[in-house]
């Protein structure tokens, strides 16, 4: 067999699927790849349950709930490291949206972590974001270390900091100001005509002294 299944029973649910923890699905089977990677397989909770009571099955047009399913698709969001090699797959439910003059005819079903169109969890760009706002990394070394594009952990620090600092800042009670050299030591304060100067002076917040 070139993949071993590890579990496949409906028991699988309860103890795996509290293990890995990402809201809104359960685990239905875990499978090992010839590479050693553990293959989850989840599904929405919602589907688990046998109902269509759940915000996935909104329409993200026209915001009617749906209530027929046109079929399955499957994709591979990328999530937060887990203890051993793993990689999701998604099974999820394409809906029908049958409401009258709504332009979108069918819809994939969304949970919290995994909104419409999303193809990294919230968990792992949050994960990302705090890397660089309170682990002290540069976007560049975070995107690095989480396997995601700069400008995916550039938008998600962005947000984290928006959420962190005040709305807005406290009145500045003293300027400081600062001069920053470029180029080489020795470079002449009066620029050279045609060229543009190699200091550059900058307003600070500063401390009363």
């Amino acid at each position: 067999m070139l993949r071993q299944s590890i579990k496949k029973s409906a028991g699988v649910h309860d103890d795996t699927t509290l293990l890995l923890g990402l809201e809104g699905v359960v685990v239905d089977r875990v499978e090992l790849d010839p590479d050693g990677c553990r293959v989850v397989h989840v599904s929405s909770a919602a589907q688990a349950k046998d109902t269509h009571d759940d915000a996935g099955a909104v329409c993200p047009t026209c915001r009617t709930p749906a209530t027929s399913v046109k079929g399955w698709v499957s994709t591979r969001p990328r999530d937060v490291a887990l203890p051993v090699p793993a990689r999701l797959v998604w099974h999820k439910r394409r809906w029908r949206c049958r409401t009258s003059g709504c332009a979108r005819s069918s819809f994939t079903e969304s949970i919290p972590q995994l909104g419409p169109g999303a193809r990294v969890t919230a968990r792992l760009k949050a994960a990302a974001a705090r890397a660089v706002a309170q682990g002290g990394a540069t976007v560049t070394q975070a995107a690095r270390d989480h396997g995601l594009s700069w400008p995916v952990v550039s938008a998600a620090f962005a947000e984290l900091a928006t959420e962190m600092l005040p709305a807005e800042p406290a009145p500045v009670r003293v300027l400081g100001i600062d001069e920053t050299r470029r180029g080489r030591p020795g470079s002449p304060r009066t620029p050279t005509p045609g060229r543009p100067s190699r200091w550059l002076t900058a307003g600070t917040p500063a401390s009363p002294t």
